[in-house]
Order: C-alpha cells, then structure tokens, then sequence
C-alpha cells in the first residue's frame, strides 16, 4: 500500500534526527506515527511552498476588489478573539494550555498587522502602522514569551521531579512495564532509556504528598 510506504520513509527520516535535548524527552519520548509523520511531511510542504512564493509574488495583480472582504476580516477578528479570551483563561488558571493559546494568539497578532498595514489605504496607513508598532506587535511579543515560560515551568517541574525518579529507577521501571503504555500512540513495548527511551513511566512522584515534594525542594 502506497501510503504505508510513504509512512515508513517518513519513520526512516524521523529516526535520523536524534530528540531534541530537553527534559521531558529524558522521562517520555512521544512515537506517536502521526507524530513521526508530521516532521517529514511538514519539511517537504515547507520546500514546496517556496516556489509558489515566488510563483505568487509573479503572477498575482497588485490590487484586487473582493466580494467578501467586510466577512473575511470579521471572521479573523472573531478567531483572534477566541485566541486572546483562550489566552487569558489559560493564564489565569496557569494551564499548560497557556502555551497553545498564547502560540495561537502571537502568531494571529502579526498575521493582523501584517495586512492591516498592507492593505490600509493612503489616508489610514500611518494608523495601521502605529496599531502595529505599539499595540499588535507588543502583544505578539507578549504571547510568545508566555508560550516560552509556560514550557520552560514544565521544564522546571520535570526537573524537580527527575531526582525522586533517578533514585528509584528500578520502581519505574517495574511500574513501567506492569503499566504498559502511555497514551503516545504506541502498543506496549519493553521500556528503554536510551534514544527512543521510556514509552511507558509512572514516577513516583505520583503518589506523594506535598510534604514529600517539599522535603526534595
């Protein structure tokens, strides 16, 4: 089958490039086969999207009249609000979900200022420029680094927690191996701690109380 051919170039591809060096990949390494899938897939759309760069910046007129201009910029000031009312929800319950929301966010900011300026008009292009410069692009700057720090707290927390693991590697991996997998997408598989390591780990740490997580910070 053609598509299962493709899936295994794409594991072959994806086996080539080592982890990232980050501390959640020391505890689980997520081998979901979409997962897999999406680095190959998505260096191979982001090659082909350079010749229709080019082919768009040569072929499209400068100027066009769109039917449904007025819906489309209501549209995308409807998913910028869902994106910065996530946001907000996310920060203020500090959800690991603060990271996608705010992604989302930053990334719809600029996409925002973007075509505000490009397709303001003579009379309101020093409008648009100064909502870019002072409001848009700031708070573009602001979701980024939120994202940043929401995965940088995770980081933190798994390290906080990797002691308690490394002193008890033998219970994780029993507990491991009698929990079978993970929700990575993979079957059960002996668990390893090298490359590919760990498909399936309970910590300890599961089961411990505030007290304990003070006593080892």
């Amino acid at each position: 089958m053609m598509f299962r051919r493709w899936l295994k170039a794409a594991e072959r591809v994806d086996d080539l490039v080592p982890p990232a060096p980050e501390l959640g990949n020391e505890v689980l390494i997520d081998d979901h086969w979409l997962i897999r899938l999406a680095g190959p897939l998505f260096a191979v759309l982001s090659l082909l999207l350079i010749p229709w760069i080019a082919f768009l910046a040569t072929v499209l007129p400068s100027r066009q009249l769109s039917r449904h201009y007025d819906f489309a910029w209501a549209g995308f000031d409807g998913m910028l609000l869902i994106a910065l009312a996530a946001t907000a929800y996310f920060a203020l319950r500090r959800s690991r979900n603060l990271s996608v929301a705010a992604s989302s966010a930053g990334t719809l900011l600029i996409v925002d200022a973007w075509f505000d300026v490009l397709t303001a008009r003579h009379r309101q292009l020093a409008v648009s420029i100064a909502f870019a410069i002072f409001i848009e692009l700031p708070l573009a700057a602001l979701c980024w680094w939120l994202s940043k720090q929401t995965q940088a707290i995770a980081e933190k927390r798994i390290a906080l927690l990797l002691p308690r693991v490394s002193r008890g590697k033998a219970r994780l991996r029993r507990d491991a191996e009698r929990a079978g997998s993970l929700e990575t997408g993979q079957p059960g598989r002996r668990v390893g701690f090298g490359r590919r390591s760990a498909e399936s780990a309970h910590t300890e740490t599961t089961d411990a109380g505030p007290d304990d997580l003070r006593s080892d910070t």
